[in-house]
């Protein structure tokens, strides 16, 4: 499976909600990332496929981070394109997504971990080996 690198580092290719083609999900399948967000904490309601299911950053996007509108605004495509990088923001993203680490591995398969960790907690080294 090929690397699809977001604007903050996470590869959609292994998120388990990215819905854009090819990596279509199944009701089921969301349905299953929607209580499995729940689990680890993500999200403190379970919420619709609809809301759940992701087809990529755009500026007009929730980003808790702002990352998606920041490197819009940069003209850049991901932080790791940016001459500031890692800026206080980033470095902050880092750190609350190694924090639900923990979590995850007491709460998840290792199956889900493992997408978890190929999906979000390696962000860092994804961007840093595109610099």
């Amino acid at each position: 499976m090929e690397k699809i690198i977001a604007a903050c580092g996470n590869d959609c290719a292994a998120c388990p909600r990215y819905v854009a083609h090819p990596y279509e999900k199944t009701d089921e399948e969301l349905s299953h990332t929607a209580k499995l967000w729940m689990k680890i904490g993500y999200r403190d309601h379970l919420v619709t496929n609809e809301e759940i299911s992701c087809t990529g950053c755009k500026p007009e996007n929730r980003c808790r981070y702002s990352v998606i509108k920041c490197c819009a605004d940069r003209g850049v495509e991901t932080c790791a394109d940016c001459r500031e990088y890692p800026c206080d923001n980033m470095k902050k993203c880092f750190e609350v997504t190694r924090s639900f680490i923990p979590k995850c591995r007491e709460v998840c398969t290792e199956e889900e971990y493992q997408q978890l960790n190929t999906a979000f907690f390696e962000k860092e080294k994804n961007l840093n080996k595109n610099r």
